[in-house]
């Protein structure tokens, strides 16, 4: 029998402290949620390593590594008041932990066996809305935002988000969806959308969000 509470003190050690991820509030709710609630339980064993845990339909979709979901979050410096925009939720863990943190949280997903799941999940969480709906299109009837945090990697512009974005408001995820890719903090500054790298990742390429494929002559 996996002491799954012993293998989250190990994941927060281990993973997320190490690398400097310091708001304890983050820390304390990784501490406390069970990863292993929200990945098939074939798979609860993995809930704790560091890797991409494959979720939904033939594994099609993936859940963050714990450090790379931790360190995105903690560089977007959420508020109590903050309201969070979840692209790509999947089954709602990284939801769980950002309802800890912000005021408000919408979960996104277009998958729709994802979002159920989610939704079941996440049924205690009283500042979480599960919503179903393209995941390139964001959820503006909820906008604006104050965070806004991608789930995956993109190869594309993030333009789209711009004005789901309140004035200072800010976006984080994966820039690249091969070796190289970087994990981006991006700020809304009147219309423009700068951003600037914040660490090394890795992560799956959410729906919708792979580069086109070029011609070839």
């Amino acid at each position: 029998m996996i002491d799954f509470a012993a293998a989250r003190r190990n994941m927060v050690d281990g993973q997320v402290r190490t690398a400097d991820v310091t708001d304890l509030r983050i820390q304390s709710a990784m501490l406390e949620i069970a990863r292993e609630n929200f990945v098939p339980p074939d798979s609860a064993g993995l809930a704790y390593l560091d890797l991409d845990l494959p979720v939904g339909k033939a594994g099609a979709r993936r859940l963050l590594k714990p450090m790379v979901l931790a360190k995105l979050i903690h560089a977007a410096d959420i508020a109590s008041s903050d309201r969070v925009l979840d692209v790509g939720c999947a089954t709602g863990y990284a939801a769980a932990v950002l309802a800890r943190l912000a005021g408000e949280v919408v979960a996104l997903d277009e998958d729709t066996d994802l979002a159920r799941a989610a939704k079941s999940a996440l049924a205690a969480q009283p500042n979480v809305t599960v919503v179903s709906g393209p995941l390139t299109s964001g959820w503006p009837k909820a906008a604006p935002y104050d965070v806004i945090l991608l789930e995956g990697a993109t190869e594309v512009a993030r333009q789209a988000f711009l004005h789901q974005l309140r004035d200072g408001g800010r976006l984080v995820c994966v820039l690249g969806g091969g070796p190289g890719a970087k994990a981006m903090l991006y700020c809304r500054s009147g219309q423009e959308l700068g951003g600037r790298p914040i660490f090394d990742a890795n992560a799956a390429v959410l729906p919708g969000f792979a580069k086109p494929p070029a011609f070839a002559f």
